[in-house]
């Protein structure tokens, strides 16, 4: 279970739109392939000292009702409260960065990649815009009522999120790995459906089968259809191979 929760929430977060768009923004090769080598880095270091939070807290306060509260719990009982200020500030000007990246990001899905291309086609870039301020203050308000429940719903959305993010892992590696046959349109969507479909039965109906994270069993079914179909199926055009390919090998060789 912890493994999967590791590879789920580090993985599984990369995959997520808010993160991908950010790489998009990347200037040239160079910077790209500094993202790569010190995402891994900054994402180890966050998970450490939160681990340590987690457990270290479950030592002294194992009474605690609410466990998404243990870090202001922490602060509260054993630092001053000008440091528990500080502390608390930037944790709130963090979360803001993240929330805005978040609902932007997942705008601009719902509104370009499903409202514009299978709801209203043609209509004027006002419009879009409007439907897409519409839908971040939707989001928002949702976010908001879940944020305030008193529960452990926080650590299970996060969960969530990342083992479904995840699902896109054998899609990405498969089509943008440089070199070798890249996995066929009918693969990815098959192995995200297949995923999709295991990810609900491992997490939701069968919990985890054998102790493993349902996420993993999720991503191996994934994978496992995405190759097998994109076998028996035709590959992607000699243009569009040349035109992912070549651009990622061109970043790489730089």
């Amino acid at each position: 279970m912890w493994i999967g929760m590791v590879i789920t929430l580090s993985f599984g977060i990369v995959f997520q739109p808010h993160m991908m768009i950010r790489y998009y923004t990347a200037v040239d090769g160079k910077t790209l392939k500094l993202l790569g080598a010190t995402t891994p880095i900054y994402l180890m270091t966050l998970y450490i000292p939160a681990a340590l939070v987690g457990l270290g807290g479950a030592l002294v306060m194992p009474e605690l009702a609410a466990a998404d509260r243990i870090f202001p719990e922490l602060l509260f009982a054993h630092a001053p409260a000008w440091l528990t200020g500080v502390i608390l500030a930037g944790a709130a000007a963090a979360a803001m960065s993240t929330l805005d990246s978040i609902l932007h990001a997942n705008m601009t899905v719902l509104t370009r990649d499903v409202y514009q291309r299978y709801v209203a086609r043609g209509k004027s870039q006002a419009h879009y815009v409007f439907v897409g301020r519409v839908i971040v203050l939707a989001l928002l308000v949702v976010a908001c009522i879940l944020s305030l429940a008193e529960s452990d719903l926080l650590v299970h959305i996060i969960t969530l999120s990342g083992a479904g993010a995840l699902q896109l892992m054998p899609a990405i590696i498969g089509i943008c790995f440089p070199g070798g046959r890249s996995l066929s349109r009918a693969g990815v969507l098959a192995g995200l459906a297949v995923g999709m479909v295991i990810l609900w039965l491992t997490l939701v109906v069968f919990p985890h089968p054998l102790g493993m994270h349902g996420g993993l069993w999720a991503l191996l079914a994934n994978a496992a259809v995405a190759v097998g179909v994109s076998c028996m199926t035709p590959p992607p055009s000699g243009e569009t191979v040349a035109r992912v390919h070549g651009e990622v090998e061109r970043f790489i060789a730089q």
